[in-house]
């Protein structure tokens, strides 16, 4: 009788933990991960992920940090309604040099697991990023 019990109630706990609701089924991001590029250390950059509701109900996002100090999101202020679009601003400081790669997270209002977007980029010191948007510069004017 016990082993039956048990049973049912991890059939329960399965079920309840399949039925909850994750961010992918409630938005989409416009891009998952945005690749900033060559840019100069301690220039910051800034780009805006769009999150569009795509359920029946209005979404609140509840949160929004970075996997570092370095990486600053900020969240709509206000709830996105179905259909529409907010933006989430992300902004990377520049100050250490060499390729990155930061997670961003976003919590969504009654969805237990975060939305998990990234941002990539190298940071070049001022020199080696002047010599850089030279070669760019007159690779561009070649053509």
């Amino acid at each position: 009788m016990k082993s039956i019990l048990l049973a049912s109630m991890a059939f329960m706990f399965s079920l309840a933990v399949t039925a909850q609701t994750k961010p992918d089924d409630v938005i989409k991001m416009n891009t998952e991960k945005y690749d900033f590029g060559k840019i100069k250390q301690n220039v910051p950059v800034t780009y805006y992920f769009e999150i569009k509701n795509t359920s029946d109900k209005a979404i609140v996002v509840e949160n929004s940090w970075g996997s570092c100090g370095c990486t600053t999101p900020e969240k709509p202020k206000e709830p996105i309604q179905p259909g529409q679009t907010a933006k989430l601003k992300v902004q990377y400081n520049a100050a250490a040099l060499n390729h990155f790669e930061k997670d961003v997270y976003i919590k969504l209002a009654g969805v237990e697991q975060p939305k998990t977007i990234k941002i990539t980029g190298e940071v070049l010191d001022p020199a080696a990023y002047d010599t850089y948007a030279k070669s760019k510069t007159s690779k561009s004017g070649n053509k």
